[in-house]
């Protein structure tokens, strides 16, 4: 397997639930470590690598976690009830495996509920609750179970291997919300610091905590003091049946989203006109995202202390918040692509026509 693909598999085969994200932010820091000596890290476990000595700083980061469960109580016959960890559907989650990350070792386990065939006709056509369902760990008790080495907080991971599919651009994995924006800011630390040619200072890394409300980002927007920051995430992919234009007109494989609007932040508009103009200069391919609901790291990183222009740029995804997604290996080049040649422009002239609101870039 190429050594981008083994990064990849790393990535997404680390657990890393929102608020556990120890197992990640290791994996995270060893590869930042093979790019450049300088890390920081701020008291929650966001962590960037810096390259480059002078001018103007520019972060950025996705986020290191992923939806996950957290053990909430175990039943006398050995079940355990859970608490979700960002958001989830009902639909996604039954009979799915799992496993529960115990200080002895991890333990599968599978998603259950009562059985649909004891189910009234009415109880079928709703979405079941999580607190309806629990995990079934092969226990017969709860001194069994906590003989295991379960307890009430242990967190819990989606199960799904790394695949390269028949189409070997199409990549399978169980959390590319969000270790696909983990590895567009790895790759592009990696190809900035090989340039030595930068007119700025980067700062590229991940948060953590997104998924639970943003709460890394607002710690590591901080700690660095940006001039300029990308939040790197994922968008949904509007190209699977059912899906009307309305609800989203992005595909795999036609370039990176520029989040042009979210629930969170609206972005500067001089650093998006900024993005959109280099993307054109160089015919990088890309798309416009616009999500009225939801939002990103962005939504943290523009509040910095005197404001932080941001974009958001994401790869497009499908089937994101459930055990399983798909993305594009050429979305996840091009977006490596686009901050490359973005970061290269950002010197001290250009940070002050986009700050200034007089100013004009083009």
């Amino acid at each position: 397997m190429e050594k981008d693909l083994q990064l990849l598999k790393q990535l997404t085969e680390t657990a890393g639930p929102s608020g556990f994200e120890a197992r990640i932010h290791k994996v995270l820091e060893e590869n930042i470590s093979q790019i450049t000596p300088e890390i920081i890290k701020d008291h929650l476990g966001s962590i960037v690598g810096i390259t480059g000595k002078k001018g103007p700083k520019i972060l950025i980061a996705g986020h290191m976690d992923e939806v996950g469960l957290m053990v909430k109580a175990i039943t006398n016959d050995g079940f355990l009830k859970f608490q979700t960890l960002g958001g989830w559907w009902g639909h996604v989650m039954l009979a799915q495996r799992v496993k529960v990350l115990t200080k002895n070792g991890d333990l599968t386990g599978v998603i259950g509920s009562k059985a649909p065939h004891v189910l009234s006709i009415e109880e079928r056509k709703n979405v079941l609750k999580p607190e309806n369902m629990f995990i079934d760990i092969g226990a017969s008790s709860k001194e069994e179970a906590e003989s295991f080495g379960v307890q009430v907080g242990d967190p819990i991971a989606t199960v799904c291997p790394f695949e390269v599919l028949p189409n070997p651009k199409f990549l399978l994995a169980r959390n590319w919300d969000n270790r696909a924006g983990c590895y567009v800011a790895l790759k592009t630390l990696e190809k900035v610091a090989a340039d030595k040619k930068s007119s700025n200072v980067l700062y590229a890394g991940a948060t953590v905590q997104e998924e639970v409300g943003l709460r890394g980002a607002q710690t590591l927007v901080n700690k660095v003091n940006p001039d300029i920051s990308f939040a790197l995430d994922v968008g949904v992919a509007g190209d699977t049946p059912g899906m009307k234009e309305k609800e989203g007109h992005t595909e795999l494989g036609k370039g990176p989203l520029l989040g042009f609007f979210d629930a969170s932040m609206i972005p500067h508009p001089k650093l998006r006109d900024f993005v959109v103009g280099v993307a054109k200069e160089l015919s990088i391919p890309y798309q416009v995202d616009i999500m009225p609901g939801g939002g990103t790291d962005g939504g943290k990183f523009h509040l910095g202390y005197q404001g932080v222009p941001t974009l958001v740029v994401s790869v497009p995804a499908r089937y994101i918040h459930s055990h399983v997604s798909i993305v594009h290996k050429d979305d996840l080049d091009h977006s490596v692509e686009l901050l490359y040649q973005v970061i290269k422009r950002l010197d001290e002239k250009t940070l002050k026509l986009i700050t200034e609101m007089n100013g004009e870039i083009h």
